[in-house]
């Protein structure tokens, strides 16, 4: 795993990381290999210009339909090292109290991308841990939404 592509046939990962071609998923290395490059990868669903590349085989880009559902969940608690901070400095003029307006946000869950066309239908979950996670994923579905916007 490396944050760029150390040799050729490495793979880029939905989690932004680039891995060898011995870490390919087994389902996919046995597909046939595309006539174009692989132009984008969502989770384990692989798209090139013309054909979708899913662990249990390939099929046409065209009409497919691509859907995106957002199951993260965001947490906003006070860290434990603001309310420690809190007991040991409440005593200096009441100061101590500023550090409980101290908040920490935490995203946990996962998007599920699937894809749907002629004679396919596949999902995949992407666990993320931050909105920003979630922001990549859709970005990279709109992505192909114009891919397949250009086949019609």
């Amino acid at each position: 795993m490396s944050d760029v592509p150390e040799a050729p046939g490495w793979w880029e990962a939905s989690d932004g990381k680039w891995y060898p071609p011995d870490r390919f998923p087994a389902q996919m290395a046995s597909a046939p290999a595309p006539a174009t490059p692989v132009l984008i990868t969502v989770g384990d669903i692989a798209c090139t210009a013309d054909q979708v590349l899913i662990p249990n085989g390939q099929a046409p880009l065209r009409h497919t339909v691509w859907i995106v559902s957002n199951a993260t969940t965001t947490t906003e608690a006070i860290p434990t090292w603001a309310i420690v901070m809190t007991v040991l400095f409440v005593w200096f003029c009441l100061l101590g109290l500023l550090f409980l307006l101290v908040k920490e946000r935490t995203t946990t869950g996962h998007v599920q991308v699937s894809v749907q066309g002629d004679g396919v239908y596949y999902a995949t979950q992407i666990p993320v841990s931050s909105p920003s996670g979630v922001i990549d994923v859709e970005q990279r579905v709109n992505y192909i939404r114009g891919l397949v916007a250009a086949l019609s």
